[in-house]
């Protein structure tokens, strides 16, 4: 079907107000629930296809996760929907005063191939949750993924309602040329920024998650045995490629060495002495990132790993150490299984060095010092992250999830994934018995004055 016939079928369908009930809502998301239960053994085995992702880091980190969200709103969306009542100005008496939560319409939804069944079906919850419509484009780097996903919502809804797009860049530069009531993307910088420039054409709300270099920071009272297990954990999930993965450690120099030689311990202990023979290890998406992550390893800085598979695009998990912040490594997010170390020696040195970098999209501190912690917590600008541990923050629906920055803009999950989708309408509801005439001209009377001072002081 063409985009622009989508579109039109979608619009005449949210024009006749069947997404504004909640009941409807909620039943669409228990369907997308059942149907996601039906076929998980097909989605677990698309996601091995795609990403070499085993049964049991799928379900965890995809279906798992997606299963939890859609439950977390079929819970939550009749509270979400409600109308808040808010008080009322005296000068505004007598009146009611309340905030709707009303859907955008029509949103397009444009998802990643490092988490393709998760990135996709997430926002979705939230947007049905919301009450819209919504067009799907899966990315062309997970096709096996993409299929699974086609057919789930082709199975639950009516194209008029949700319908999937799926092709490449032309397909992608298409939507984009279309006018949506709101655009949620998640994958680079470079094609966020041309999202946000389309968007701007027709002054279209975005949420965009992005992503960036995201800093763990280790200093001198950190348990460097349990953040080394942490760290091993969050960093190699999914071969590194996850947006939110620890992309460099930043280290107090004396703890340096310490740390290193726990990290080579927990990758021997997490992934075995021969990582690219591990049947739940996965794979780098395609030989282009394949390439791109082999070109930013420098050999002579390799402390553990580096070694790589062509034949099935698996990069080990490598510590480089001795990096500087001019190397090649450091100048683009790595998005990939390589992990450099960096030290630092005091905590303003620290501050600086943060300060210096684009704002990340998550930030991680290792630290049993109050005060060293709340003081990154505050002089440090990063959307979420984790005090003590990894990527952890996003596995829950009772927090916000997104950017700042050069890291995106807008959140979502749960209530803030309602929000997101949703627009909030400010309402005052004037009662008829009784009209104040302060308001109303002729101006001249003093005592009108004097009460209207009182009312808005």
């Amino acid at each position: 079907m063409m985009i622009d016939v989508i579109l039109r079928n979608q619009r005449a369908f949210f024009q006749t107000g069947a997404t504004l009930d909640v009941e409807f809502r909620i039943a669409m998301l228990k369907k997308l629930y059942a149907t996601i239960k039906k076929y998980e053994h097909e989605i677990h085995l698309a996601l091995k296809e795609d990403l070499g992702k085993s049964d049991f880091e799928g379900f965890m980190c995809e279906t798992g996760m997606a299963l939890s969200e859609i439950s977390y709103m079929i819970r939550h969306t009749r509270q979400f929907a409600r109308e808040k009542t808010v008080l009322t100005p005296l000068a505004q008496f007598a009146s009611r005063s309340y905030v709707k939560p009303s859907p955008y319409g029509n949103v397009l939804i444009m998802s990643p191939w490092n988490y393709p069944f998760l990135l996709t079906i997430d926002p979705l919850a939230d947007a049905i949750a919301a009450g819209n419509t919504a067009v799907v484009k899966p990315s062309a780097y997970s096709p096996a993924t993409a299929q699974i996903v086609t057919r789930i919502i082709e199975e639950c809804f009516e194209p008029e309602y949700v319908a999937v797009v799926n092709g490449g860049r032309n397909e992608n530069a298409a939507l984009l040329e279309q006018k949506f009531d709101m655009i949620f993307f998640t994958g680079s910088q470079s094609v966020g920024r041309e999202v946000l420039r389309h968007a701007a054409e027709n002054l279209t709300p975005v949420v965009l998650e992005l992503g960036g270099k995201s800093p763990c920071i280790v200093d001198t009272t950190a348990d460097i045995r349990l953040a080394a297990k942490r760290i091993v954990f969050g960093k190699f999930l999914n071969c590194g490629q996850t947006c939110v993965a620890p992309d460099y450690i930043l280290c107090h120099s004396s703890v340096k060495d310490w740390l290193i030689k726990e990290l080579c311990h927990q990758i021997r202990k997490q992934y075995g002495t021969r990582p690219l023979d591990n049947p739940d290890y996965g794979r780098i998406v395609n030989r282009k990132h394949f390439d791109r992550i082999c070109g930013l390893i420098d050999r002579s800085k390799v402390i553990i790993g580096g070694a790589v598979d062509e034949a099935t695009l698996r990069i080990a998990p490598t510590v480089l150490d001795h990096v500087t912040w001019n190397d090649p490594v450091m100048q683009e997010e790595i998005f990939g299984p390589v992990l450099p170390v960096l030290t630092f020696e005091t905590y303003e040195e620290l501050y600086t060095l943060l300060a210096q970098q684009p704002k990340p999209l998550a930030l991680y501190l290792f630290s049993k010092d109050k005060q060293h912690i709340r003081q990154v917590t505050q002089r440090c600008s990063y959307g979420g992250g984790c005090i003590n541990d990894c990527v952890i923050h996003l596995a829950t629906s009772r927090m916000g999830f997104g950017g700042v920055g050069e890291s995106g803009m807008g959140a979502y999950h749960g209530k803030a994934g309602f929000d997101a989708f949703s627009h909030s309408k400010s309402m005052v509801d004037k009662k008829l018995w009784i009209d104040l005439p302060m308001r109303y001209q002729p101006y001249d009377r003093k005592v009108y004055g004097k009460l209207l001072k009182f009312f808005l002081k």
